[in-house]
């Protein structure tokens, strides 16, 4: 994983939604990614209305995602998990579970959904990069956000 966040896109005064979907299983480390990502939507786009959507676990996720593409109301949506990996491939399976369900959610329904559901080896990568400023995913996935609800709105001449 790169070390060096991308570049924060311009601010930008358009009205958009944006929802973040954090899952409350590791709370600690997804708690650090939706901090990040809040101040960081704020910072970018001060008239944005930004909300979060509590679900138990990562897996729980899509359902909820799917629930808010099918309802339009979401210029992007942020889906926010940890998966931390024990002794057998039950962190394998449910991260590739949930990128998969995410992906056709959002091509099958043409919604921006940035996935900051993560898995890590330990809790040493979770803190450094749900916790700490210098990779901080949840800053990243802001930014992806706003970038991309700026490619839709252009797209669709919003």
């Amino acid at each position: 994983m790169p070390k060096i966040a991308p570049t924060p896109p311009r601010a930008s005064d358009k009205q958009r939604t944006f929802i973040i979907v954090a899952s409350q299983f590791n709370a600690p480390y997804v708690e650090g990614l939706v901090d990040h990502a809040t101040e960081e939507l704020r910072a970018l786009a001060p008239n944005a209305s930004v909300s979060v959507q509590r679900v138990p676990g990562a897996f729980e996720i899509p359902v909820v995602v799917r629930e808010l593409a099918l309802q339009e109301k979401a210029d992007a949506v942020i889906a926010c998990g940890v998966i931390l990996k024990g002794k057998t491939d039950h962190a394998q399976n449910l991260s590739r579970s949930v990128t998969d369900a995410l992906q056709r959610i959002a091509t099958g329904h043409g919604m921006p959904i940035i996935n900051v559901v993560l898995s890590f080896d330990d809790e040493t990568q979770a803190r450094e990069r749900c916790l700490e400023n210098e990779i901080n995913r949840g800053t990243e996935a802001a930014r992806a956000a706003v970038k991309i609800a700026d490619v839709m709105s252009r797209l669709r001449w919003k």
